[in-house]
C-alpha cells in the first residue's frame, strides 16, 4: 500500500491519491530534487508480477517520453523501486473532459472547435512520432481552467512499426469510441485515432454517445454496422460543415476518412467560414460496407462452373450419392436423439430446490437447514469481512439465496470475519494532513475536494470544511471518504489605494510568476512614481503565467525658453533686455529726467 509521506526512488514523496485505474493508481507527489509537484503512476501490486502488464505499463512511458507538445501531458521519469513500477508525469490541476460533459451536457460550438483543434494538434504530434494513441476518449483528456487541453494515458499506445500490433491487442480501448477495424480485430492505424476523435466531437456537441447497447459486444457491432446519427437532424442550428467533419472522421470504411489528423485540423479551422456556409452534406466516395470481394468470388464461381468438364460432373454425381446416404443416416440419428431427449430426462430428472436463507445463523444451524432441504454442504467455507454480521456467523451462500438449483447440489457457506474498517468521526475543523495520514494508515481511501478562499478571508488553509460520510457511520477497509478542504487563493491587492511602490509590485509579480509591464502618465497632483492604475481588478484571483500592466505618475516636463526668442516688453512697456534698459536710462539723463 502506498501511504502519504512515502518516497518513491528516494525522490518522489507521496502527498495523496488523485486517481485509480484498472492497471495503475495515480498519486500527487513532490519531486524533492527539482522542488515541483508531479503525478506518479504506479502499477497495481497484483499486476506487478505479470510480465505482460509490466511491458504494457513501461510501453506507455517509452511511447509518450518522445512527445513534446503543449496539448500532451509531459513524461519526466520511469523506473522500478522495490518491485513498484512507476511513471512520473507532469501534474495537471484540472478536470477530465468527461467530468465537464457530465456537468455541462453539450458544449457550445466555439468551445467544441477550440477543444478539437487542440486535440488534433496533439494527436498529429504523436502520429508524426509514429505513435498511435488507440484509446482516445474524454476520460483521457484533461482540461485546465484556462481552457488548455492535455491528452494523457498512452497506456495502450503502440508504435506504428511495432511487431506487437497483433489481433489480440488491436481491440483494446473503450468500446464507445472504438473504430470498426479495431472492433473486428483487423488492427489500428492513424485513421483509428481519427475515428475516435470524431466520436468524441459528436459527444461534445450533443452531450451523448452515438452508439449505446446492453453490453460491449452490442455496441461494437453497431460501431461496425450502423451509420453515425445525423447531428443536424437533432440540432438544426449546427452548420452542415460541422456535421461533415464528423461524417468524414467516423466513416466505417477507413478509405472515406481523413488521410491524416492535420487534414481534420485544417477542416476544423475553416468550418465556420463564410465560404462554407452553404456546404452540402458529405457523400462517401467508397462503399461503407465493402461487398466487392463477395461479388468477385460469386462471379469467379460461375465462370468455374461453366468450365467444369464431364469428368468433374461424374465425380459430383458420385459425391451426391454419398451425401444422400449420409443424409438418411443423419435423419435417423436425429430421430433417435430426439426420442432420448424427450423421454429419458423425464425418468431421470432431479427436482429443482430453492436455496434457503441461512444468513445470521451459526454455521452448525445453517448446515442442518441446508441438509434438511436435500443439499450437500461443502466442508470448506468462504470468509468475508462484514460490517453487520458478527464474526463466525453466516453471511450467505454460494449459490446465493433464492436460486433454484438441483437437489443434492453442493452449497458453500460464506462466513463473516467480522468488521474490518473504522467508525467515522466528525473531522470538520481538523487539519486535513494529519487526518488523511491517519485514515490511509487504516486502509481508507481519502479524496479531497478543494474549496478556495482568498487571502483576505478569515480562514486557515488545509482545514476540513465538510465530509460526505456522517459521524458514527461505519466505513470498511478500502472504502472512500471525501473531504471538502479549504485552499488558499492569492488575490491581487489594491495597488492604488494601498500605496504600493512599483518595486514592491515587481517583487509580488516575480513571486507569483506574473509578467509585469509599466506605462507612465503625466500627473502633477501626486508625487512622481505614484501608482495610478492596475489592469487586473483588486481582489481577483492570482494565476501564474498572466500579464499585469501598471500605470505610474510622472511630472510634466519644464519647457525652457530658447535664447533667440523675440524680446518681450514688460508690464510697464519697458524692454526686458538689460542692455536696452541701460540705453533708456542714459537717454532719460540727457533730458534731465
Amino acid at each position: 500500500m502506498i501511504t502519504r509521506g512515502q518516497k518513491i526512488n528516494d525522490r518522489y514523496q507521496i502527498i495523496r491519491t488523485i486517481g485509480e485505474g484498472g492497471m495503475a493508481n495515480v498519486y500527487l507527489a513532490h519531486d524533492l530534487i527539482l522542488d515541483r509537484d508531479v503525478a506518479v503512476k504506479i502499477l497495481r501490486g497484483d499486476l506487478a508480477n505479470d510480465e505482460k502488464f509490466v511491458r504494457r505499463f513501461q510501453r506507455e512511458a517509452i511511447s509518450a517520453s518522445s512527445l513534446t507538445h503543449p496539448n500532451i501531458v509531459g513524461m519526466y521519469d520511469v523506473g522500478e523501486d522495490d518491485g513498484k513500477y512507476f511513471i512520473v508525469m507532469e501534474y495537471i490541476e484540472g478536470k477530465t473532459l468527461k467530468n465537464l460533459i457530465k456537468k455541462r451536457g453539450l458544449l457550445t460550438l466555439s468551445e467544441v472547435i477550440d477543444i478539437m483543434l487542440q486535440l488534433t494538434s496533439g494527436i498529429a504530434c504523436a502520429h508524426d512520432s509514429y505513435i498511435i494513441h488507440r484509446d482516445i476518449k474524454p476520460q483521457n483528456v484533461l482540461i485546465l481552467d484556462d481552457g488548455t487541453v492535455k491528452i494523457t494515458d498512452f497506456g495502450i499506445a503502440m508504435a506504428l512499426n511495432s511487431n506487437e500490433l497483433t489481433q489480440t491487442n488491436s481491440v483494446m480501448g473503450s468500446v464507445h469510441y472504438l473504430p470498426p477495424e479495431q472492433a473486428n480485430g483487423t488492427g489500428a492505424s492513424i485513421k483509428s485515432d481519427i475515428y475516435s476523435l470524431g466520436i468524441l466531437m459528436y459527444e461534445l456537441l450533443t452531450g451523448k454517445l452515438p452508439f449505446k447497447g446492453e453490453n460491449a459486444v452490442e455496441i461494437a457491432i453497431k460501431q461496425m454496422k450502423n451509420p453515425i446519427p445525423s447531428i443536424c437532424d437533432d440540432f438544426p442550428d449546427i452548420p452542415q460543415s460541422i456535421e461533415n467533419i464528423i461524417l468524414k472522421a467516423c466513416a466505417k470504411n477507413p478509405k472515406n476518412r481523413y488521410e491524416n489528423v492535420m487534414e481534420m485540423h485544417n477542416d476544423l479551422e475553416t468550418a465556420l467560414s463564410k465560404e462554407r456556409a452553404d456546404e452540402k452534406k458529405w457523400i462517401y466516395r467508397y462503399p461503407e460496407q465493402d461487398g466487392e470481394e463477395k461479388v468477385n468470388i460469386s462471379r469467379f464461381k460461375k465462370n468455374e462452373e461453366k468450365r467444369t468438364d464431364e469428368k468433374e460432373n461424374k465425380k459430383e454425381k458420385k459425391a451426391n450419392k454419398v451425401l444422400w446416404i449420409t443424409g438418411i443416416l443423419c435423419v435417423l440419428a436425429v430421430v433417435i436423439g430426439v426420442t432420448i431427449m424427450l423421454f429419458v430426462p423425464k425418468m431421470t430428472t432431479v427436482p429443482d430446490v430453492e436455496v434457503p436463507d441461512v444468513a445470521k445463523m451459526s454455521v452448525v444451524n445453517a448446515e442442518a437447514t441446508l441438509k434438511k432441504e436435500g443439499f450437500e454442504v461443502a466442508t470448506d467455507v468462504e470468509e468475508e469481512y462484514d460490517a453487520e454480521i458478527e464474526a463466525g456467523f453466516v453471511i450467505g451462500t454460494n449459490p446465493s439465496v433464492g436460486r433454484s438449483v438441483k437437489k443434492g447440489t453442493k452449497i458453500t457457506l460464506v462466513v463473516s470475519k467480522g468488521f474490518e474498517g473504522i467508525v467515522v468521526e466528525n473531522y470538520v475543523g481538523e487539519n486535513i494532513k494529519s487526518i488523511q495520514a491517519a485514515l490511509e494508515e487504516q486502509g481508507i481511501v481519502v479524496l479531497i475536494e478543494q474549496k478556495e478562499f482568498k487571502t483576505t478571508d478569515d480562514q486557515k488553509e488545509d482545514i476540513i470544511l465538510e465530509q460526505d460520510i456522517k459521524e458514527g457511520e461505519k466505513l470498511k477497509k478500502g472504502g472512500t471518504i471525501v473531504f471538502q478542504v479549504s485552499t488558499l487563493v492569492t488575490v491581487y491587492p489594491d495597488f492604488v489605494k494601498e500605496d504600493w511602490t512599483y518595486e514592491g509590485i515587481e517583487e509580488f509579480c516575480a513571486e507569483h510568476g506574473i509578467s509585469l509591464s509599466k506605462t507612465e502618465k503625466e500627473n502633477d497632483s501626486v508625487p512622481e512614481g505614484t501608482i495610478l492604475e492596475q489592469s487586473r481588478e483588486a481582489g481577483s484571483k492570482v494565476m501564474s503565467g498572466v500579464s499585469l500592466r501598471i500605470t505610474v505618475s510622472k511630472k510634466k516636463p519644464v519647457v525652457e525658453k530658447p535664447k533667440d526668442d523675440p524680446k518681450e516688453d514688460n508690464k510697464d512697456g519697458e524692454s526686458t533686455d538689460p542692455s536696452t534698459n541701460k540705453e533708456n536710462d542714459d537717454e532719460d539723463s540727457k533730458k534731465g529726467v
